[in-house]
């Protein structure tokens, strides 16, 4: 069972690690991975707005550096504790990472990742 509350704190915290001068907006995520342990990320921006890098993006990252395996609880907040749902790009890695059955925090509670992007596919999904 999901700690949400201690997990969007997890969040929260992370957030305030980064490095955001362009817009102001820190994000951070936190996830629950399928062997316990929370792996964190923070948004990374840059002046070429391109290459910055969203908190999801940095959080998959630590995923892999800290031992690998999968995300099972996801959840996105501001510096202030404000939900944030992640980009286009991040639901994608967030999948990738987590599979469909993955919880994301989202206004309307934890709903799996399959509803957060319907019709995604994996490496599961190659032939």
């Amino acid at each position: 069972m999901t700690d949400w509350e201690k997990l969007r704190a997890v969040a929260v915290e992370a957030a305030q690690a980064a490095y955001c001068p362009y817009s102001g907006l820190q994000v951070g995520a936190a996830a629950v991975c399928d062997d316990g342990r929370i792996v964190t990320g923070c948004n990374v921006e840059n002046a070429s707005y391109g290459v910055g890098l969203c908190a999801e993006c940095t959080m998959a990252g630590q995923l892999r550096l800290t031992g690998g395996g999968r995300f099972v609880a996801v959840a996105c907040r501001s510096g202030t504790g404000d939900l944030l749902m992640p980009c286009g790009r991040c639901r994608q890695i967030l999948y990738e990472f987590g599979g469909p059955d993955c919880l994301m925090d989202t206004p309307d509670g934890p709903v799996p990742m399959s509803e957060v992007l319907p019709h995604a596919f994996g490496p599961a999904d190659l032939p």
